[in-house]
Parts: structure tokens; sequence; C-alpha cells
């Protein structure tokens, strides 16, 4: 289906904007792919209305804050890191697990600063990643089929615990909420000041030469904030100067998921105010403040796409193997036909083999088209192995060489990668084998945590951000503007 018969040109009736022919609902008009087969539809309908009273997570404001910056992003003046866990567990809603992947996160986006000289855009897979899409919707479990696991928002991981239940959009709702609860609280209160960049580790480093490499980067850092307090860059000063200098001590952090599950999204989709112009109100997606198309669902004429089009929330496209040059132009048409910079941040996921055929053709029709996104590089769901134990890994060369490839590309076609893509977590698990860590694959039995796809653990992440900051600080000019 082509762009011209799914116009996104707005309608205004009275003081509201939406795009042509959109409401929260039109969707349902369309074929829905991963869809969720509840056995109890009142019971379902009745937590959905439940869902659809509650206050919002987010407000209009700070998606437009974040579409700002993403905008930035697009036009090569900042980098985004977008990371977290495959699939959250309801779980993980604890003040240890949401400390220690903010932890990482912002460790991450200080040596990515330093590195690029330029704003860090920090996006957390966190606070409503509850739900997966999967290949088959059932599964064998000792000689019986049974359902797949679709996440801690649809079923139980435990095999007997496997039936829809609409409950648990309603867990998924107030574990958000409480995640993002606490995430605030704790940015208020000086968790990323950077005065104090905690805790940086790195005995885990086995080579002695990699190891003095990180440490010289962190030393800079460090020496670098002192600096700025001893000459009066003081973020606990009061005043004007606690205000311009408020950056030293508080950041954005802003929350993200797969829109898969379109009841709970629609429950959410609320028409409010816009920031910008007052006189005006729009349809904003309140669960969160970044939501994606999945490789599995961003069929032109389906469900997703449809929803996606009328929300004013920026939204990202997985991108991999299976797209047409063509399709994705056609896609982009229809998702943002007003051509608005940092609307659309394309996350490519070709695996290591497969860069070089196919990230060309996707960049080359994006320029040709006129559309203004953001590149960010996915290097993990294309290098997913079985391993020698018998689980899921990821290989941290096949990373390292899908990313390095992917800046190579764009550079030679005149584009720039803006940011990256990690299934990351902030403890010390071990699912993917490599990096300074050596992790090896007789090891990864150990602490092999994921109920879905393996992730880079606190040492591996922080390996990839070391990694791609030097690769940065050699490549910056005097502009201070990064050229990938």
């Amino acid at each position: 289906m082509t762009s011209s018969s799914r116009s996104m040109t707005p309608s205004i009736s009275g003081n509201i904007v939406a795009a042509e022919g959109w409401t929260p609902t039109s969707w349902q008009s369309k074929p829905v792919k991963q869809d969720v087969d509840y056995p109890d539809q009142a019971h379902l309908n009745k937590v959905l209305e439940k869902i659809g009273r509650l206050p919002p997570m987010v407000v209009p404001g700070e998606i437009h804050r974040l579409r700002q910056q993403l905008a930035d992003v697009a036009q090569g003046k900042a980098f985004l890191l977008q990371g977290g866990d495959c699939a959250e567990l309801f779980d993980y809603c604890s003040q240890g697990p949401i400390e220690a992947k903010l932890k990482v996160l912002l460790q991450m986006s200080l040596v990515l600063i330093w590195g690029a000289r330029m704003p860090v855009v920090r996006i957390a897979r966190m606070a409503g990643q509850y739900a997966k899409p999967r290949s088959k919707p059932t599964e064998m479990h000792e000689g019986e089929e049974i359902l797949s696991y679709r996440g801690d928002n649809v079923n139980g991981y435990d095999p007997s615990d496997r039936t829809p239940d609409p409950e648990r959009l309603l867990g998924a709702y107030f574990h958000s909420a409480a995640t993002l609860n606490y995430v605030r609280s704790i940015l208020a209160e000086g968790f990323a000041d950077l005065h104090h960049p905690s805790n940086w580790n790195l005995h885990h480093v086995k080579s002695s030469t990699l190891r003095q490499e990180y440490q010289t980067i962190v030393d800079r850092l460090t020496d670098a904030l002192d600096f700025m307090q001893t000459i009066g860059a003081d973020p606990n000063a009061n005043g004007a100067q606690a205000s311009a200098l408020n950056a030293l001590n508080t950041v954005d952090i802003f929350a993200s998921h797969e829109g898969l599950l379109l009841e709970y999204e629609q429950a959410l989709t609320r028409l409010m105010t816009d920031p910008v112009n007052p006189t005006q109100q729009k349809y904003y997606n309140v669960g969160t403040h970044f939501i994606w198309i999945g490789d599995r669902t961003r069929q032109l004429d389906g469900a997703h796409v449809e929803y996606f089009r009328g929300i004013e929330n920026p939204i990202g496209v997985k991108c991999g193997p299976s797209m047409k040059p063509d399709e994705l132009v056609d896609l982009l048409n229809i998702l943002d036909a007003d051509k608005r910079p940092g609307k659309i941040t394309l996350i490519t996921r070709y695996g290591v083999d497969q860069v070089d055929k196919y990230l060309p053709g996707h960049i080359k029709a994006v320029q040709a088209s006129g559309h203004v996104v953001v590149w960010a590089c996915d290097p993990m769901h294309g290098n997913t192995k079985q391993s020698v134990s018998g689980v899921k890994t990821r290989h941290l060369l096949d990373i390292t060489r899908e990313l390095s490839q992917a800046i190579r590309i764009h550079k030679q076609y005149g584009s720039h990668l803006g940011g990256v893509h990690f299934e990351l977590t902030g403890d010390r698990v071990t699912e993917c084998v490599g990096g300074s860590m050596e992790l090896m694959d007789a090891e990864l039995l150990e602490r092999y945590e994921t109920h879905c796809d393996p992730r880079l653990n606190y040492e591996q992440a922080l390996d990839m951000a070391f990694l791609i900051a030097k690769y940065q600080e050699k490549q910056r000019g005097f502009s201070g503007v990064m050229s990938l």
C-alpha cells in the first residue's frame, strides 16, 4: 500500500488535531498480528475500561521534550542511547534492579558524552516492556504442547500459568507506574549527580592494557568534573547558577516499550493539550514516552501501523533483512507524512553477516525520500546463537562487528549513525559471551537469568560504551559534531 491512500494530513475538528481518518479505535478494522486470544472477553473489557480511567503515566510536555531531543539526534547534534531488558518482569519493579539499570545507562551515557562531546539522549527499555512477540503461539514442554510465554502482562513463565489473564494488563499499568515514580524520585534526589560517577569498578577487565585504557577515560572524566567544581561550576549553588548548571546533577531518562498489545495501548491513548500550542488537543500514548513497532508487526495494511500513525509520541521501527527499501519509504510516509525530524527512529537489526547486504539500500531509499530519521543500530537481535551449553547467547565480537560495519556504511553513504539500541541489564548475569571479562561459553549457566533473549551484563554494557567513545574521540572534529 502506498502513502497516497493513507495521508497523515491533519484534519481539525474544533481544537482537536488528528491524522486523517484516524481514531484510537481505527486499528480494530485492520488485521492484527501477534494478537492474544483471551478466553474471557467480558473480563478483558472490564480491565481495559478501568485502565482507560487511570491517570496518565507520562505527560505531553515530557513527550515533546523527547521529540525535540530526537530531532537533535537526527540532525547530528546529539547521540541516542537506548537500552534495557529484552522482556521486563514484574519482579524487576524493585529498588535494586531499577537502580542497577539506571546506573549502567548513566555511566554509559557519561562515557559517550566524553567521547563525542555532545549530549546523549537516554531512553530505557523500562516501565512497560512486559510483552514479547513470539514466532509461534505454542511450544512443546515435556512432550505436551502449551501456549508460549508472551510476557508478564499476558501470562506466566511457569508452564502451568500460560492462560492469558486480563488482570496482568492491570498489573502492567501499576508496575510501570511504580517504576516511573521511583525513577523520577531518585533522579530528583541527585542519583544522576555527575560529581559522583559511582563505583567505576574495572577489575573485571582481564587485559591490563585495556584496563588502563578504560581507567584513563574514567580518570579524565573525574578530573573534568573536579575542575568544574573547583572553578565554581557547582550544581549545589543557589539561584541562576544552579539553574544553568542543572544538567550536572540531573538528567532526562525516558521510558519506552514495544507497542504490541493494541488493546492496552488504546486504553492509554488520551486526547490532551499540545504543550506547544495550548489551543489544540492531540492524541498521546500516555503509557510511555517512546514506543516502537517490531519487525513482526509492521505490515503496511496492518493494525499496528494504523494505530501508530495517529499518536504524537516519537516512534521507532525495527528494520531488518525482510524490509524492502520501497516498503520502508511507504511505511515512513504513512507514519510521518510531514517528515518531521526525529519523529521516526529506524532501529536496524540485520546480523553481522547481513549488514553490508541490506543497510546501503535502506539508507539510499530514506535519503531519496526526504525523511529526516534517527538511525540507530541494534546489533543484538540479528546475532543470537545457540551455545554449547544449550541456551541462547550472543557474542560480543559479533555485536561489535555489526556496530562497526553500520558506522562504516553510514559514513560511506553520507549518512550518520545517530544511536545504539542494546538489550542489557545492570546486573552481573552471564548471558552473552566475550567482552573484556572474557566470559566463556562454559560460564553461561552460572547466572543465566533471562526469560527471553540474552542481555549484556553491566561489564559488557560498559565495554560497548568505552569502545564507541574511543571511536567518537578519534572522529571528533573542531566543530564538536560527531561524524560517523
